[in-house]
């Protein structure tokens, strides 16, 4: 069984640190939700993971099954079994879809997949992904909505077939039905033993999902891990019962939140009126 350990990681952007330090485990076969307030350094953690330029570790570890990947260039990572599906999909002038999908399976293979073999795989992700099957001769994202590319990003995922997944905000810009499709593409994936790390600020996705673990990320460490009561604990209460109990403070507030949301207690937002501590 895979196993991500990430031990002691600081990273920094343009010489501000982002992370301070994040331990964090994730198996395969486990779904942990990834929790915390903006700004906090949760797509950070994500990026720097996966080799984004923008992030510059200064210290720690990474390792999937025992190997170091901070020194891999990212496709080794993605090749080692590493897949981000992103919160804001680029869209790739010029690249056909097909053609990107086909490169990327043959680079994690010794040897290149047949013709047939490949439209095979390619026809079912669209059918699970219920995109037409036309779109794959389109160029890579370009013109695509917010909810099509996040549902290209899904497909990916299940073209790749990756051990680890992290999932950065795959529900934003998601209708219900997109979202149903998205949640059962990934609980196939689940069902298959694969690891998970989610990040999301809604509880519908998460109450899609079944996560099986929660860690709540603070000024850029991980400040609380236990079971999914987590999720529901925050729903309902906010972060603020992290910083009365555990004495942990909290450098930033969230938006407030929709009925839905996971960030501010919305009892707390209705007292006051709407305004913000």
């Amino acid at each position: 069984m895979s196993r991500l350990v990430i031990k002691n990681l600081h990273v920094s952007v343009k010489d501000k640190e982002i992370l301070k330090g994040v331990n964090l485990t994730v198996e395969e076969g486990e779904t942990v939700a990834l929790l915390g307030m903006n700004g906090h350094g949760k797509s950070t953690l994500l990026g720097a993971i996966m080799g984004n330029p923008n992030y510059t570790v200064t210290s720690g570890s990474v390792k999937l099954d025992d190997v170091e990947i901070l020194g891999l260039p990212v496709n080794e990572r993605s090749k080692a079994g590493l897949f981000l599906a992103m919160q804001y999909p680029a869209e790739i002038p010029g690249v056909n879809s097909a053609d990107f999908y086909k490169a990327a399976m043959n680079a994690h293979r010794e040897k290149p997949m047949s013709l047939f073999q490949f439209y095979s795989s390619l026809q079912s992700a669209y059918k699970a992904m219920e995109i037409p099957f036309e779109m794959s001769q389109r160029n890579l994202n370009e013109g695509f909505s917010g909810g099509e590319k996040k549902r290209n990003e899904i497909l990916q995922m299940k073209l790749l077939d990756p051990k680890i997944t992290f999932l950065d905000e795959i529900d934003s810009g998601l209708d219900v039905d997109a979202m149903q499709i998205v949640a059962k593409a990934i609980n196939e994936e689940q069902a298959k033993g694969k690891g998970f790390l989610v990040i999301s600020h809604y509880a519908r996705l998460y109450s899609m999902i079944h996560p099986t673990r929660a860690a709540v990320m603070v000024n850029g460490r991980i400040a609380v891990e236990g079971g999914p009561e987590i999720i529901k604990r925050i729903d309902t209460e906010g972060y603020e019962w992290i910083k009365t109990e555990l004495g942990i403070s909290l450098d930033k507030d969230e938006a407030p939140m929709n009925k839905v949301s996971i960030g501010v207690c919305a009892t707390k937002e209705a007292a006051l009126g709407g305004e913000k501590k």
